[in-house]
């Protein structure tokens, strides 16, 4: 995994020394990204930028990566991984191609050359690149089918900018961060989800999930390479269970390449056990050393958790389960009260944006521990998603909302924010205008019942919005940290095939993500098979409450504070921060109640005072 940034202009001659001074500068901001190496391509029409963690043949593949055609000069800068490295690189030399290292980078800068603008329709993998195509004289960039690697990009008169964070387009010279209507439309009703197109900052745009795009001298040209079909579905249940298995088995075994350490993080749920119980067998046949696996847990946690509708039971002992049942060398890494309230500030530099509170701060916490020992993770994230795990894929009132079910009551929203900015700025309405623009979008299946067409309803915002949410959490708090972090569960043949079961089959006899409990069957302890489900960790300690409602307060009481302009003081005060938080009513998913909104309005008003921002 690395960090990508550059620009393309064809008025100027952009081998000057001050435009490569610039792709430097939008680099090095990345450096968290990529510590292993940096590097700078420039010819007179554009500039790439490269910071570079190495995964994959770690003494070759230096980047930005260039290669001649005739007279042509092609140049690449790549972050992501391709799992069908080794089939690609069989076509393309039986097309003549000949390779110097063993990377997937030097692969995929060869099918660009040979397939063009239809090139990630051959990608099997995560990724986002952008390729200097010397014979067409255009840049071409791409991303994965779901969005797992970033791309953000801008339009600056003739110059296009991109970079893999918002951060590093902002060190071009005279792109400054800028806030408008529509970034507080985002911020206030939206995040922390994200509308799919949108960069939140004034004038930056995120190029979609399984979107390319190509600038040359007649503009800006966007176009999806890939969708998922709806159809029937026509295997048996016993043929469903089968095709899941092998389809998610093969996934996990793909990602299992590496030349550097690598890991898994297990929680004792179904789907984090699931990888690891395939990534340990196949340790096993292969005769590696133990398969290193890590769970995580807060101060105090065994002490106050709590049961809940979101959160049946605690982790731990399912976690003891795994490890004993497949001998993994296990690490259990407990996070601190203290360090998960001030690893939030260090989240927004993180994201440059806002973002799912200690969700996202504890997970940096995590990943930067993991990686003083491991520079690859598997996670089992986006199964819920897939298989439709969630409590909205269940709960008639989830069901019926006619809104974003993640976030059908906005009542915590309007509580603390400013009442006429909310209706100046008819955030609701704008609410409501990209969940049925989304919904427009929905591959639909005709003579669906009802029920069933509104499951998948939920299941198309959930990887549009709600996976995508969680992706970017992702790839954020662990890249910044130095680790990359694989999600086989987003594998796109394993997501077609998932798409069109139905709903029957998903949850048989009621129980959720039955088939792929089904599909476990030999492969976990029966206990662990049909474990309840429960969501990614969190603190359940009193004193993280406590910490927050004090540095909020502590805000409040700065005059000057950046926050003011958008809340509404007075409600805050005589609700949220006068009252308990409530831990089993969510205001965003499962996880995010009264504390975590408070600790969202701190990274909002972190984040308006690093970039200078105010109503």
């Amino acid at each position: 995994m690395c960090g990508i940034a550059g620009f393309c202009d064809y008025t100027r001659n952009n081998t000057l020394p001050i435009w490569g001074e610039a792709g430097e500068r939008m680099g090095a901001v990345l450096a968290r990204r990529g510590p292993d190496d940096a590097g700078v391509w420039q010819n007179e029409s554009c500039v790439l930028a490269h910071r570079r963690l190495a995964v994959i043949d770690p003494e070759h593949g230096r980047q930005p990566m260039e290669r001649a055609l005739g007279t042509a000069r092609f140049a690449l800068c790549y972050n992501g991984e391709l799992y069908n490295t080794d089939a690609l690189r069989q076509e393309l030399k039986a097309l003549g191609y000949k390779f110097q290292t063993n990377t997937d980078t030097e692969v995929l800068l060869c099918a660009c050359m040979e397939f063009g603008e239809r090139v990630c329709e051959h990608l099997e993998g995560i990724f986002a690149f952008a390729l200097w195509d010397g014979l067409r004289r255009r840049l071409l960039c791409g991303r994965d089918r779901f969005g797992v690697k970033p791309f953000f990009y801008a339009l600056r008169g003739a110059t296009f900018l991109f970079g893999s964070e918002p951060k590093a387009l902002f060190e071009y010279p005279d792109f400054e961060p800028k806030a408008d209507d529509g970034t507080w439309r985002e911020l206030l009703g939206i995040s922390p989800a994200r509308t799919p197109d949108q960069g939140v900052f004034a004038g930056l745009k995120a190029l979609e999930p399984a979107h390319m795009l190509c600038f040359d001298k007649d503009g800006l040209r966007i176009w999806p390479y890939w969708h998922l079909e709806s159809r029937p579905h026509e295997d048996t249940y016993e043929e469903t269970v089968a095709n899941v298995r092998e389809l998610l088995s093969s996934a996990i075994r793909r990602q299992l390449v590496s030349d550097v350490p690598l890991c898994t993080f297990l929680s004792g749920g179904l789907d984090s056990s699931v990888i690891t119980a395939v990534a340990a067998r196949d340790y096993e046949a292969r005769g590696l050393p133990s398969l290193e696996t890590y769970s995580f847990d807060y101060t105090d946690n065994r002490k106050y958790f709590k049961a809940s509708s979101f959160q049946p039971d605690a982790d731990w002992p399912w976690v003891e389960r795994m490890v004993e049942e497949f001998h993994t060398r296990h690490t259990v890494l407990t996070c601190d009260i203290p360090s998960l309230v001030s690893c939030l500030d260090e989240a927004v530099m993180a994201k440059d944006l806002p973002g799912m509170a200690d969700v996202d701060s504890s997970l940096l916490f995590f990943c930067r521990e993991v990686a003083k020992r491991h520079v690859v993770a598997i996670s089992g994230e986006c199964s819920d998603e897939i298989f439709g795990g969630y409590p909205w894929f269940h709960r008639a009132d989830m069901l019926a909302a006619g809104t974003f079910p993640w976030c059908m009551d906005l009542s915590p929203r309007t509580d603390v924010f400013s009442k006429a900015l909310w209706k100046t700025l008819d955030i609701t309405g704008y609410i409501q205008e990209q969940y049925q623009k989304s919904l427009a979008a929905m591959p639909q299946l005709e003579g669906e019942w009802p029920e069933e067409a509104r499951r998948r309803e939920i299941g198309w915002l959930n990887l549009n919005w709600f996976m995508t949410t969680l992706l970017d959490r992702k790839d954020r708090m662990s890249m910044y940290s130095g680790l990359e972090v694989r999600v086989p569960f987003c594998d796109h043949h394993l997501v077609e095939y998932v798409w069109n079961i139905p709903w029957d089959m998903k949850s048989r006899n009621g129980q959720r993500k039955q088939v792929l409990r089904d599909a476990a069957e030999g492969l976990l302890p029966e206990d662990v098979r049909n474990r309840p489900k429960s969501p990614y960790p969190k603190t359940h300690n009193p004193l993280y409450e406590e910490m927050v409602r004090a540095r909020l307060t502590e805000i409040l009481t700065d005059p000057n504070a950046p926050l003011h302009s958008v809340i509404d003081e007075k409600a805050l005060r005589a609700g949220l921060l006068s009252n308990a938080g409530d831990y089993g009513k969510p205001w965003f998913g499962q996880l995010m109640a009264g504390p975590q909104m408070m600790a969202y309005l701190i990274e909002l008003n972190v984040w308006m005072e690093r970039f200078g921002f105010s109503m």
